[in-house]
């Protein structure tokens, strides 16, 4: 990472002595994007009933944020090392204000969907070229450490607090401040990144964007997860499932073609060959599915089945926010002294055992006695698994790299909540139409197909628990590294 002359530090460590005030400025975004990424979610009922949303259309409310990001965050990861990182993180927190003033005074659903593209758009930018910085200007294993575990709590914080202050929102004002309240918040690296850090870039001579990769990548990423969202409401022999599907698959084939032949790749394949980064990848895909049914059923199990109001499901989440944090600072703990593996298998054991919790819940279930448990052993699970996958998933990455890496972070946890929804989703409605078949009740029904859903995902997470233990054997930790 280039320093400035008035902010050099001395020559005997290299690092910048307003490191610790930069990460707080490129956190704030990347926490306001993470609470766009869940907070429409308990607004959505009155957002339908405000801007006259069909139950299929309102769906793509959620959608259209996670496949616009994740379609083009590892081109925006390679803009980022190309053009400076500094550069592109300041384009995307100017894109995001920008995108929430329209979201935030829609007045249709063609004018919201259009905000919550260019917001998508805007993370594409902010969020890789955030990481990379954090990446770079942490040298030291402890210190790095430290980083991450904020930079990742921050990110899951945003993601619980977007459910909290939707219901706060929606329940006591409107829902357009879970849009407007962005701006003032966006503008802020605007104004103090640049006094803070220097531009970087990746050392290289050349300058030239592949774009053939790009266009195939983000193209066959969007087919596929259109393709996989369209499953929900027709079945696999249609020709709007499996022609997106078919299409986005012999794209994605194509693009490894491209990238496996051009001189300056979008996604090297060669990044890939690291078996950490690789497992920290895997479990990003699977958490990030996890957790986006996890949000969007609970939701609908705590309003549709319970009857909670807005505010009433969005306080039920402040638990789950505070047991994340201490998920989160005991994961930094075992990570500064024994590496990522155990926090990550532990923390998808853990969480793993919440969602078992949850395939118990039944129609009449309190919070206290059924909800709670549950969800604070996930929300605990989770905070121990974020700061671990992401510190892994950028082990060993070189200054070249460094925006790469974090893009492929990014665009997984994007796609990955897409392709969630569009999984578990379809599983809990299936089981939901043959209860219902069976004669029944509907919040009977509905509730089958959730906890059928839930278990589920408790499997999956068991299976990477292990999965971890076994992929990332012979990994030092950060005692052994500083030993040798």
């Amino acid at each position: 990472m280039t320093i400035s002359k008035e902010t050099r530090a001395p020559e005997s460590t290299g690092a910048n002595p307003l490191r610790w005030k930069a990460l707080a400025v490129l956190a704030l975004v990347q926490f306001i994007i993470y609470v766009d990424a869940t907070i429409v979610n308990v607004a959505l009922p009155s957002i339908r009933k405000d801007l006259g949303f069909t139950a299929d259309g309102l769906i793509w409310v959620v959608n259209c944020y996670l496949i616009a990001a994740g379609g083009l965050l590892l081109l925006g990861g390679r803009l980022a090392d190309r053009i400076g990182r500094r550069r592109v993180f300041c384009l995307g927190s100017a894109a995001f204000a920008v995108a929430s003033l329209i979201a935030g005074l829609s007045v249709s659903p063609g004018m919201l969907l259009t905000g919550r593209v260019i917001q998508g758009v805007a993370e594409a930018l902010a969020a890789p070229a955030g990481l990379a910085m954090v990446a770079l200007l942490f040298e030291d294993h402890k210190e790095r450490a430290k980083a991450f575990g904020i930079w990742a709590g921050l990110s899951g914080l945003g993601a619980c607090a977007g459910v909290l202050l939707s219901g706060v929102f929606t329940g006591l004002l409107t829902w357009r401040l879970i849009f407007l309240i962005n701006i003032p918040l966006a503008v802020i690296p605007l104004l103090t990144l640049p006094r803070i850090i220097d531009e970087s870039r990746a050392p290289s001579t050349g300058r030239r964007i592949d774009w053939a990769g790009a266009v195939l990548i983000t193209g066959g990423l969007f087919a596929v997860i259109y393709g996989l969202l369209s499953a929900v409401h027709q079945p696999w022999s249609a020709a709007g499932v499996w022609g997106p599907l078919a299409a986005g698959l012999v794209a994605l084939a194509v693009a490894l073609i491209v990238e496996s032949s051009v001189a300056e790749p979008l996604l090297p394949l060669r990044f890939f060959r690291n078996r950490v980064r690789l497992t920290a990848n895997g479990v990003t895909a699977v958490i990030g599915g996890v957790s986006a049914a996890v949000f969007f059923m609970t939701v609908l199990y705590v309003q549709d089945v319970l009857g909670y109001t807005p505010l009433e499901s969005g306080v039920a989440w402040v638990p789950f926010c505070l047991a994340f944090m201490g998920g989160l600072f005991g994961s930094m703990q075992i990570i500064m002294r024994f590496g990522p593996r155990p926090a990550m298998s532990l923390g998808l054991l853990v969480a793993s055992g919440g969602l078992f919790l949850l395939s118990q819940l039944p129609v009449n279930g309190s919070f206290w006695a059924n909800l709670l448990p549950a969800t604070v052993l996930v929300a605990v699970g989770f905070g121990m698994t974020n700061p671990a996958m992401q510190q892994a998933s950028m082990h060993d990455v070189s200054q070249a790299d460094a925006g790469l890496g974090s893009g492929v972070l990014t665009t997984l946890l994007q796609l990955s909540g897409a392709l969630g929804l569009a999984v578990f989703v379809p599983i809990a409605l299936r089981e939901q139409a043959s209860s219902a078949a069976a004669g029944v009740s509907g919040a009977e029904a509905a509730v089958s197909g959730y906890t059928l859903a839930f278990e589920v995902g408790s499997l999956t997470l068991l299976a990477g628990s292990v999965a971890v233990l076994f992929l990332l054997r012979g990994v030092p930790g950060p005692r052994a590294q500083q030993a040798g």
